[in-house]
């Protein structure tokens, strides 16, 4: 293929042509005037003298024979898991039993969509969240953690839009009949990313007190001691004087991310994302009370099973105990 650096462009080479087949010019001074090797030249030449005119366009540099390429049933193979399970190359590769490096570069030569901007139930592209190159860790568990309140619609009896699509008709009293929301509270934790999550049906002072006692607890069993604790600037932590009395008691420092900035908050931010296409909105659900006994069973699965990249493809448990 062409370059930016490349001496001839199209033009150039017929001229190159047209002087020394047209006008016998001599090849080693044509090559010389327009400052290429004659090598160069002499390869233009016999692409036109074997191709004609055709032969003096760009084309692709790729090898002709590539014996080492994957073949085209593992390509196949590596796509329809994607297009199944809407998971990246840290998690198909492990499960196919091939490099994650490979897999993604079937998935690119395939024109696959990148995970971020595609809809985690159906899989269509849409448009990506902001981003940051910016990354952190702590250095021990219960160094810091982060909390956050994920809203998620309820599901009304028999399913919502997501089971039986948009196109559904709906009665005038479905019209009315407002779901309202569940509050999913979450608290993880930066050096392990092992996450303790409820959902609970609002995110009141009280219940966001009563939450973190619980988180505190439930991580004490799992062998972390928490140190600090990072939030965003909801006045459910910032005006919650039963909140900083827990902290006070439980010699918890409380920090606060600058304000507009969620990505400061980012392990927390990202675990809500991971919640909503692994659980939320994974598959549809006929009633909110099966969504909700399903989270359980996801969030033991993300913490003693799930690989997490972050953690070289092992899962947040892994970080706590020997094995």
């Amino acid at each position: 293929m062409g370059h930016r650096n490349a001496r001839l462009t199209f033009h150039g080479r017929r001229l190159l042509v047209q002087r020394v087949r047209g006008q016998q010019m001599p090849i080693a001074h044509v090559a010389r005037a327009m400052g290429i090797s004659r090598q160069c030249a002499h390869r233009w030449v016999a692409r036109f003298d074997a191709e004609g005119e055709a032969g003096l366009h760009d084309r692709s540099s790729r090898p002709h024979r590539t014996p080492t390429r994957t073949s085209a049933q593992v390509e196949s193979l590596v796509v329809a898991a994607r297009l199944e399970h809407r998971r990246g190359q840290d998690w198909l590769g492990p499960e196919l039993g091939i490099p994650a490096r490979t897999v993604s570069r079937i998935l690119r030569r395939h024109d696959v969509p990148r995970l971020c901007v595609c809809d985690p139930m159906t899989g269509e592209i849409i448009r990506a969240s902001k981003t940051t190159a910016v990354r952190y860790e702590r250095a021990r568990p219960g160094e810091l953690v982060h909390m956050d309140v994920k809203k998620i619609g309820r599901i009304p009896n028999g399913g919502g839009w997501r089971a039986h699509g948009r196109e559904m008709g709906k009665t005038s009293k479905q019209k009315k009949a407002k779901p309202g929301f569940d509050y999913v509270h979450s608290l993880v934790d930066d050096h392990t990313r092992f996450a303790y999550s409820e959902i609970l049906p609002d995110e009141t002072a009280p219940t966001c007190t009563a939450f973190l006692a619980r988180a505190i607890d439930a991580f004490a069993e799992a062998g972390i001691e928490l140190q600090a604790v990072m939030t965003d600037n909801h006045w459910s932590y910032t005006k919650n004087r039963s909140l900083r009395e827990l902290l006070s008691e439980r010699h918890i420092d409380h920090i606060l991310i600058k304000a507009h900035c969620p990505w400061q908050n980012g392990k927390v931010e990202r675990f809500n994302r991971t919640l909503q296409i692994e659980w939320a909105y994974r598959r549809p659900f006929n009633t909110n009370d099966e969504r909700t006994a399903a989270h359980a069973v996801w969030l033991e699965d993300y913490n003693y099973r799930r690989r997490h990249h972050a953690l070289g493809g092992r899962p947040p448990i892994s970080r706590l105990s020997p094995t």
